[in-house]
């Protein structure tokens, strides 16, 4: 029997997630759920029933199992209560929510015992994506040695478009700027490559939109220190063009074309794939997501005075990672998988954005309990 799905949100990312549940054969696309009058169409062409609000979805058909929230991050913590309240399992877009307060409310609230036994994920998609699931099995394989360092980079630019109505709330605090937004993919990602993140520094990038109507961070420099020692920089912002991200460097997101480039890739491909992480360890070094490692490996000794060998892997594209996501959801609804990016995790990836607008504020390192 399939899986009954609502998707809560028809703005940019809702209908992505419906197209997933529409391709998968065990899930069934049942209703869209936004108060937008545009969001009726947008349901029309999902083939599926369109519902103001959820209490209208379940007073016209029956209970759905499961529900997938892609609403503005400060509503996130109230419409996943109401969906446990009505004993249906749910992924929520990241970030878990636009407080630390809420999210540790909302995850108390889905430990109580008539909750426990529904499931809740956060959709850090990142984890699916073969880069990172490559990136990680090499770090796990010793290939590079003890990690000693990571370096990354998040930085393009969004236009005035980005932040009109009705999204003006990427704008405004607490729920946008590029930390909440954007960082937070990136801060997951090392956590699940390197584990939690103990302390951070932070400073602003220069401020390129008018204040108002942007009351948020358009940037910044990290410094990170990792429980396992690691230690890592990172450039954040989203003013200035430029390659140095995910989405272009994987090829992610189809609304950003990836960069040009003089001639095709090796193996094919139309852009070239600018690095957004290098990793050092003490064997070797590995720049992502051209996946090459520059090691010593076979010279006659390990010294700055030899040639370095190069070595790059291969990456299996395999289906998308919010298919992939979604699969993964299922089986965790069924009782075959354990959580891969789990409540507890959205919220260790909410903690350090929250000490690093801290650190931003005060000038301060800050640091992170373990949790």
């Amino acid at each position: 029997m399939s899986l009954r799905i609502i998707i809560v949100g028809a703005g940019l990312i809702g209908p992505r997630h419906a197209q997933s549940v529409l391709s998968n054969p065990s899930t069934e696309l049942v209703a869209l759920i936004d108060p937008a009058s545009s969001a009726a169409l947008i349901a029309s062409q999902l083939q599926t029933k369109h519902f103001p609000s959820i209490q209208a979805m379940l007073a016209a058909i029956p209970k759905p199992d499961a529900a997938i929230i892609c609403t503005p991050n400060h509503t996130h913590v109230p419409i996943a209560t109401e969906l446990l309240t009505h004993g249906i399992h749910i992924l929520i877009e990241k970030p878990l929510s636009d407080s630390l307060e809420t999210a540790q409310s909302l995850l108390r609230f889905a430990r109580r015992p008539e909750n426990s036994h529904l499931t809740v994920l956060v959709g850090h998609h990142r984890r699916f994506n073969p880069y990172v699931e490559k990136t990680k099995q090499i770090l796990e394989s010793n290939s590079l040695g003890t990690p000693i360092a990571v370096n990354g980079l998040w930085t393009l630019y969004k236009p005035p478009s980005y932040f009109a109505p009705p999204t003006d709330w990427r704008r405004t605090f607490p729920a946008g700027g590029v930390i909440p937004i954007n960082l937070v993919h990136d801060i997951d990602t090392l956590q699940y490559v390197f584990g939690p993140i103990t302390r951070v520094h932070a400073e602003k990038t220069p401020r390129q939109r008018a204040n108002p109507p942007h009351e948020v961070e358009e940037g910044a420099a990290l410094i990170l220190r990792f429980a396992s020692g690691v230690v890592g920089t990172f450039l954040v912002c989203d003013t200035t063009p430029s390659p140095y991200n995910f989405e272009m460097g994987t090829g992610e997101n189809p609304l950003i074309p990836p960069p040009p480039s003089p001639g095709p890739l090796e193996g094919g491909g139309g852009g070239s794939r600018a690095d957004f992480y290098r990793i050092f360890g003490s064997e070797a070094c590995l720049s992502v997501p051209d996946m090459t490692r520059w090691s010593y490996d076979g010279r006659a000794e390990k010294s700055w005075t030899e040639e370095l060998v190069v070595e790059r892997f291969e990456i299996d594209q395999k289906a998308a990672p919010f298919d992939l996501q979604l699969e993964h959801f299922v089986e965790v609804i069924a009782g075959r998988e354990r959580p891969r990016c789990s409540g507890e995790d959205g919220l260790r990836a909410l903690m350090v954005c929250d000490g690093v607008r801290r650190a931003l504020e005060t000038g301060d390192a800050v640091d992170l309990p373990l949790v």
